[in-house]
C-alpha cells in the first residue's frame, strides 16, 4: 500500500509539471535593440575578416524572415586567416521547460555572390562552467542545394549530424557556432534569422486568426486579441500600414499573450493594423480584420494613465488563471505564482478599479478567487512560500529544495496587499464580506512568534522548511527591504511579537547586527542602523552605505505610508529619510561617475532588477553597480521626487521606447554600455509601478492600509509622537 501511494504521488507531480507549458528552443528571432546583438560572439584573425562590433555580431533592420531584424554575417575567408562567431541561447528566469529538438533549423539570405562551398561551417555547443564545449562542424552547403541570391532558404540539419558532443537534453545546448570554411578571399554578406531547434512534435497547423481591436496613444498602439484556440500558433504576426494598402510586417508575438505593443515613436500619426497567425511551418492564415488609429500627443497626467494601466494589466490580464494570482515575470513559467508580486499586484488592482480600468465588480469577483485559492494553498505556521503553483496550490520550490516552505518576507509583501483589500471592500453584501472575512482568517492565521526560532530571539528569520527547519538560518536585520515583516509581526491580533523586536531586530545594535549591515554593505556607513553622513550634498539618517538599491524605498511602504512616522533615529520621519535615498540615487546617476551610457536626469533609480548576469540589485555606489538601470526604479520613486521621476518616465517612454516598452508597459532593465535590454516584465516592478502612481495621485493605498486597525495599533506601539 505504501508502494503505491508513492507511486500515485510521483505520478501527480509529474503531470503537475507536465502541465507546465514548454518554450520553443529558440536562439534567435529578433534582437529588441539595434546595433551589436549582446547574445552573439565573433572573432577573427587577418586576413580573414567578419564584422563585428566589441567582438559581437550585428543586427540589421534592413532584412529580416521575421520582423523585425536579423543577424548580418559580413565577412572575408582567406589563406592564412580564420574567423568565428556564435549565436548564444537567450535564457531568462523560468523559462526552464523546453521542447525537445530533432534539428537545428535556420533562415539563410545570401546578398553577395556566394557559392555553396563559401558558406560557413556549423556546429552547437553545450556551456559548461562557463566553458563551451563543441560539437563536429558540418558543412551548410549539404542543405542549401545550389543558393539563390536574395531569397529566403530554410536550412534543416538534423541533430544527428553534430557528433562529439554530449547531451541528455536538447535544453542543454546554448550556443549555435559559425566558422569559416573556404579561403576564397572574397566578402560576402549573409543575413541569418529564426536560428531554432525544430521541436520533435509539431502542433496541427492554425486555420482562422482572432479578431483584433487597437487604441493608439502617444508613441505606440496596443493592438488586442482573444488568444483562446491559438495557443498551438508559433507566432502571432503584426502588420502595419500608414496608408491602408500596403502592410508591412513590425513584429511577432508569442501566442500566449493576448496583446501587442506597436511602439513607431510618431505621435499624430495615423496607422491601419491587421495580424494573421503563424504556424510552424510558417505558413499563414488569412490576415484578421483590419483597424485604424491615430497615436496624439499625450500630457503628463495621461502618459501617468498609461503607464500605470499597462502595468495594472501585467497582474489583470497577465495573472495566473487559476489562482488569479500575479506571476513572477512575464515570460516565463505560466503557472507558477510569486507570493510578494501577488501582494503588490493586488494594490495594482484596486487602484485600477478606482481608476476605472475594471470595474469594482470584476475586482470582487478577482479577489474572491485569489483569496478562496489561498485559503487552500500550502502554509508553514500560516506563513506563504515565495512561489506557489497556481493550478495545486502547492509550494513550488524554485530557488532550491531548501526553499520549500516559508518565506516570511515574502507573506508580508503578500499581506500588505490583502490588508489593503480588507479595507477597500467594505461594502455591506455577501460577496466583499467573504472577502474580508477570508483575509482576515488568513491574517490572524500567521504564528509570527513562531519565526522567531526561539523564544527568547531578538529576530524575526526569512525562512522555514517543514523537512529542514531553519536551514537557511536568516536573521531579518534592516536597513532593507523587510521592515514590513517587523511592522505586522507586531500589529498580528493573534500571534503577534513585541514591539520591542523594532529595537532589537530590525535595528539592532548587536554586534551581530552590526557586522551583517558592515559585511552585506562593505563599509561600517549605516553599520549601526543610523548613518549621519552626508552623500552628494544629502543627509542621510539611516541606511546603509548611500541607502542601498532603491527598491528600500518601495517594497515596505507601498501600503505603509511612511509620512509622520520617526524612530529615534530620524531627525524628521521616514518620509523624509526615504526622499534623502532616492535623491542620492538621482544625484548619483547625474554624476555618474563610471561614465555608464544613459545615466543622467532621465535615467536613474538604480535598483533590484533583471540583469544579463541573472537577477541581481545595484545601488548608487561606484563599486556597485554595473550600468544596468531598471525604469521601475525612478517611476516608483515618483512619490518622493515626482518632478525628476516624470522626467524619467518621458524619457524611457520616448527616448528608449523601441526597446524598452511593451505590452505591459516598461520592460525590467536595460544597459546600454553593453547594448543589452530585458525580454521580460517582473511582477515586482510592475506592482512598484501601478501602486506608487497612485499614492503619489491620490494617497489611496496609503489611506486604506493604514486605515487597517491592526495596523493603526502597531503604530501607536513602535513609532514616536
Amino acid at each position: 500500500m505504501k508502494k503505491l501511494l508513492i507511486l500515485i504521488f510521483i505520478l501527480v507531480s509529474l503531470q503537475s509539471k507536465a502541465q507546465e507549458p514548454q518554450y520553443d528552443h529558440v536562439f534567435f528571432d529578433n534582437s529588441l535593440m539595434t546595433g551589436r546583438y549582446y547574445y552573439s560572439k565573433a572573432d577573427y584573425t587577418s586576413p580573414s575578416y567578419i564584422q563585428n562590433v566589441e567582438n559581437k555580431l550585428l543586427v540589421s533592420e534592413k532584412e529580416f524572415f521575421t520582423a523585425k531584424n536579423s543577424i548580418l554575417f559580413n565577412y572575408v575567408s582567406a589563406s592564412g586567416g580564420n574567423w568565428s562567431a556564435s549565436v548564444l541561447y537567450r535564457d531568462w528566469r523560468g523559462k526552464d521547460f523546453i521542447k525537445e529538438g530533432k534539428s537545428l533549423d535556420f533562415k539563410l539570405l545570401i546578398k553577395s555572390d556566394t557559392k555553396a562551398e563559401e558558406l560557413p561551417l556549423v556546429a552547437i555547443g553545450t556551456v559548461e562552467k562557463k566553458e563551451s564545449k563543441a560539437s563536429s562542424f558540418v558543412d551548410i552547403k549539404k542543405y542549401v542545394g545550389k543558393p539563390e541570391q536574395n531569397k529566403w532558404i530554410s536550412v534543416s540539419i538534423p541533430l544527428s549530424e553534430f557528433k562529439d558532443i554530449n547531451y541528455t537534453h536538447t535544453k542543454e545546448i546554448k550556443e549555435v557556432l559559425f566558422k569559416q570554411n573556404s579561403q576564397d578571399g572574397k566578402e560576402h554578406t549573409l543575413y541569418i534569422d529564426q536560428i531554432e531547434f525544430s521541436p520533435v512534435n509539431k502542433p496541427a497547423s492554425i486555420t482562422s486568426v482572432p479578431a483584433i481591436k487597437a487604441k493608439a496613444y502617444e508613441r505606440h498602439v496596443d493592438l488586442l486579441w482573444d488568444k483562446t484556440g491559438f495557443e498551438n500558433a508559433k507566432y502571432i504576426k503584426i502588420y502595419r500600414s500608414s496608408d491602408g494598402k500596403d502592410f508591412q510586417t513590425v513584429g511577432i508575438q508569442d501566442p500566449f499573450a493576448t496583446r501587442y505593443a506597436d511602439y513607431s515613436g510618431q505621435p499624430n500619426k495615423t496607422f491601419q493594423y491587421r495580424i494573421t497567425c503563424v504556424n510552424y511551418d510558417y505558413s499563414e492564415t488569412q490576415p484578421s480584420n483590419v483597424v485604424e488609429v491615430t497615436t496624439h500627443n499625450m500630457t503628463d497626467e495621461e502618459l501617468l494613465t498609461m503607464v500605470q494601466e499597462t502595468a495594472f494589466r501585467y497582474f489583470w490580464d497577465g495573472a495566473e488563471p487559476e489562482s488569479g494570482l500575479g506571476l513572477e515575470n512575464i515570460p516565463g513559467r505560466r503557472n507558477m505564482i510569486a507570493t510578494g508580486a501577488s501582494g503588490f499586484g493586488m494594490m495594482g488592482m484596486i487602484a485600477g478599479a478606482e481608476r476605472g480600468f475594471i470595474t469594482r465588480k470584476e475586482a470582487v469577483e478577482r479577489f474572491k478567487k485569489i483569496v478562496t485559492f489561498l485559503d487552500k494553498a500550502d502554509t508553514f505556521h500560516g506563513g506563504y512560500a515565495h512561489f506557489i503553483d497556481g493550478t495545486t496550490g502547492k509550494v513550488e520550490p524554485f530557488f532550491g529544495k531548501r526553499d520549500n516552505g516559508a518565506d516570511m518576507v515574502e507573506t508580508s509583501f503578500l499581506f500588505q496587499g490583502l490588508l489593503t483589500a480588507r479595507q477597500y471592500f467594505d461594502k455591506d453584501n455577501e460577496d466583499e464580506k467573504f472577502i474580508r472575512d477570508t483575509i482576515t482568517k488568513l491574517w490572524e492565521n500567521i504564528d509570527w512568534r513562531w519565526f522567531k526560532k526561539t523564544e527568547d530571539s531578538k529576530y524575526l528569520y526569512w525562512h522555514w522548511s517543514p523537512d529542514q527547519e531553519w536551514v537557511i538560518n536568516h536573521k531579518l536585520i534592516g536597513w532593507n527591504k523587510t521592515m514590513i515583516t517587523y511592522l505586522l509581526a507586531i500589529a498580528s491580533p493573534t500571534h503577534g511579537v513585541s514591539p520591542d523586536m523594532y529595537y532589537s531586530g530590525w535595528a539592532s545594535q548587536e554586534q551581530e547586527a552590526y557586522d551583517y549591515r558592515a559585511d552585506w554593505g562593505q563599509t561600517t556607513d549605516g553599520a549601526n542602523y543610523y548613518n549621519g553622513n552626508t552623500y552628494y550634498g544629502v543627509k542621510l539618517d539611516v541606511g546603509v552605505n548611500t541607502g542601498g538599491p532603491i527598491f528600500f524605498t518601495h517594497f515596505s511602504f507601498f501600503g505603509f505610508d511612511p509620512r509622520g512616522l520617526k524612530d529615534k533615529y530620524t531627525s524628521k520621519d521616514y518620509f523624509d529619510n526615504l526622499r534623502n535615498i532616492a535623491l542620492i540615487s538621482y544625484r548619483y546617476s547625474i554624476e555618474n561617475p563610471n561614465k555608464r551610457l544613459g545615466f543622467g536626469p532621465g535615467c536613474w533609480g538604480l535598483t533590484a532588477s533583471e540583469s544579463p548576469w541573472g537577477y541581481g540589485a545595484a545601488e548608487a555606489m561606484a563599486h556597485h553597480e554595473y550600468g544596468t538601470m531598471s525604469p521601475a526604479g525612478a517611476i516608483a520613486s515618483i512619490v518622493y521626487l515626482p518632478e525628476e521621476s516624470m522626467d524619467a518616465l518621458k524619457n524611457y517612454y520616448r527616448n528608449f521606447g523601441s526597446f524598452l516598452w511593451g505590452e505591459y508597459g516598461f520592460r525590467d532593465a536595460f544597459n546600454l554600455d553593453i547594448n543589452w535590454c530585458s525580454n521580460i516584465y517582473m511582477g515586482l516592478s510592475q506592482g512598484s509601478i501601478a501602486t506608487m502612481i497612485e499614492n503619489h495621485r491620490t494617497g489611496l493605498i496609503w489611506k486604506l492600509f493604514m486605515k487597517d486597525p491592526d495596523i493603526q495599533k502597531m503604530k501607536s506601539k513602535v513609532f514616536l509622537k
